[in-house]
């Protein structure tokens, strides 16, 4: 993936330099969750991480991986709290869906997470199922990014 110009950031693969970068900006692993933060080093190291960065930094990124039914799946989406609201999300979510090798790209979000359901259904990714029992109490709903919705 090549970097590209949106304007007011840049989206572009992540380096493996950059895991502390990114833990910084990742409001769980801020917090001192260890699992995050070696997830974080794992996804840099693997190549899987798509970044937003502007003069100031990053901005926030997402990670794609393929081992959902052997399709594309958005493991993770973040963006820093003093980036929401400029479109960050929605443009990681193109990038990965641009950058995807797979026929299907999906994502999940907790039922609670009211914020992410508006962001995908902004970004055009469907609901396509609901799954309980990950989170007690907190279902998680699947969206799938169909092939006519995806970035040229």
């Amino acid at each position: 993936m090549n970097a590209v110009d949106l304007g007011d950031f840049v989206v572009r693969r992540a380096n493996e330099s950059e895991s502390g970068a990114l833990v910084e900006i990742d409001s769980v692993a801020v917090e001192g969750d260890v699992e995050r933060r070696a997830n974080i080093r794992k996804w840099c190291e693997q190549g899987l991480v798509i970044v937003a960065e502007d003069a100031s930094g990053l901005l926030g990124y997402c990670v794609v991986e393929y081992t959902f039914f052997e399709q594309g799946f958005v493991t993770m989406l973040m963006v820093a709290s003093a980036a929401r609201g400029r479109g960050v999300g929605h443009r990681l979510l193109d990038a990965a869906a641009a950058s995807c090798t797979t026929p299907k790209l999906f994502t999940s979000t907790n039922v609670s997470n009211q914020p992410m359901q508006r962001l995908l259904q902004r970004a055009g990714w469907s609901p396509v199922g609901l799954l309980h029992g990950l989170d007690e109490g907190d279902p998680e709903l699947f969206y799938l990014c169909r092939p006519q919705s995806r970035p040229v």
